[in-house]
């Protein structure tokens, strides 16, 4: 996939998914802010060289207006978002907390929220922007468990739609991908008995995030991905 001279901001992009993503865009071509609520003393090394944007925390619509004035300015501009950050927990409703459901809303919805509005006035710039969020096939179909993550990233394929339809005539495509399991270090270690094989791999959903970021993808706007591997 092509990106050479793209700028791009990935969210969320010291964990495993959004490390991925930000190697496979700079391999790509694209410069590549990567920005994350973790500190700087655990930037993986993979991303030397990068343009690095640590201890964020987007939950709070002054540090993304902040953040992304920086990567405007650190890159010379910007051209795409892709939303990564977020978590999950597993919880049924009979014996959970409210306080799942407030936590999981605010690192996967409204993360997505502040993230792409501070974006939106520097991709407005460009003949055309991406924004690209991870939703969850959770949110087509939950299971046991899966209520306030599922909740969660059904808001984000919510905003997600309704986003694509207030910007697609400024030329800025906005969509989703919805993973089943991801083939993660952690998601192994909390189910080791699992079919690890039939899990989608952290380079497959990057390889469909890319293609959307890419110029062949401008017809594609709103729209909600499944990429299921096995599962």
């Amino acid at each position: 996939m092509n990106l050479q001279g793209k700028k791009i901001a990935v969210t969320g992009a010291f964990g495993s998914l959004g490390l991925d993503v930000a190697l496979a865009a700079r391999k790509a071509g694209a410069s590549v802010a990567c920005i994350d609520r973790v500190s700087a003393q655990h930037v993986p090394a993979a991303l030397s060289g990068a343009a690095i944007f640590a201890d964020v925390d987007l939950s709070t619509p002054a540090a993304a207006d902040a953040t992304f004035d920086a990567v405007s300015r650190k890159l010379g501009g910007l051209d795409a978002l892709v939303n990564i950050a977020g978590s999950f927990r597993w919880e049924k409703v009979e014996d959970g907390s409210i306080d799942t459901w407030d936590f999981l809303h605010n690192v996967n919805v409204r993360t997505a929220f502040n993230a792409s509005r501070a974006a939106l006035k520097f991709l407005g710039k460009q003949s055309s922007g991406r924004i690209v969020n991870i939703g969850a096939a959770g949110a087509i179909k939950a299971g046991v468990g899966m209520g306030a993550y599922a909740a969660s990233k059904a808001g984000v394929a919510k905003l997600t739609e309704a986003l694509a339809e207030e910007l697609k005539d400024r030329h800025i495509t906005v969509n989703a991908v919805l993973p089943s399991i991801i083939d993660t270090p952690a998601n192994r270690k909390d189910m080791p008995q699992a079919e690890f094989d039939r899990w989608v791999k952290p380079q497959q959903v990057a390889d469909l995030i890319l293609f959307l970021l890419s110029d062949s993808a401008s017809a594609i706007t709103g729209a909600l991905i499944p990429i299921l591997g096995r599962v």
